[in-house]
């Protein structure tokens, strides 16, 4: 996962250009209709890269952050990134990984994938990823082999909505849903989310 994420140099020198994210998919086999997640150095970048954030996956990322946590939000209309067919939201996760880390400090947001061609599983090493992308990928940047090798919890949260009463009290309607099962339990998530986790 970092591996492949590191390794596609033109994706993070032009970190939302049409052309980086159109390699980055044609690495993986996959078409506009599949598009990117993006990483974030830190969970501040949440407000910054998505709208309308409510305070539920404010409380997820500090939570659960760094880690195993997609979240999808809306998207800020006024980035001018394309990253595919995302019908105006953004999926952003903060990895648990001292070298990611450090260099989304050096660039900012990273779109990213898996280190494995659509379809197979995804590169636990740089030496798997490398014999499944080849060419494909300019720079191979070897972080180690990834500590946990499980997918991250992908949760959309953009049926979520704050408002606030006339008493000024936050009222949240909604439910936030699981997209994708994966290293952080819903059985972890309701313990934060509760009655907005759909069941």
């Amino acid at each position: 996962d970092f591996c492949l994420s590191r390794g596609l140099g033109d994706v993070y020198k032009r970190q939302f250009s049409h052309e980086g994210v159109k390699k980055l998919l044609d690495a993986k086999g996959r078409n506009r209709q599949a598009p990117p997640p993006v990483l974030i150095g830190n969970a501040s970048a949440l407000e910054g890269l998505a709208q309308q954030v409510p305070q539920l996956a404010h409380k997820l990322a500090e939570t659960f952050w760094p880690g195993a946590l997609t979240m999808i939000l809306k998207a800020q209309p006024s980035l001018t990134w394309d990253l595919g067919e995302t019908k105006g939201t953004v999926a952003l996760r903060m990895p648990d990984h001292k070298i990611a880390l450090a260099l989304l400090q050096e660039t900012g947001p990273l779109a990213v994938s898996s280190a494995n061609l659509t379809g197979e599983a995804a590169a636990t090493t740089c030496q798997q990823a490398e014999k499944a992308l080849g060419a494909k990928v300019k720079v191979y940047l070897d972080g180690g082999a990834s500590p946990k090798g499980e997918a991250s919890t992908i949760v959309d949260m953009t049926d979520l909505v704050d408002t606030v009463s006339d008493s000024g009290e936050l009222v949240t309607t909604g439910k936030a849903k699981v997209l994708r099962r994966g290293a952080l339990s819903e059985k972890k998530l309701a313990t934060v989310l509760g009655e907005f986790l759909e069941g």
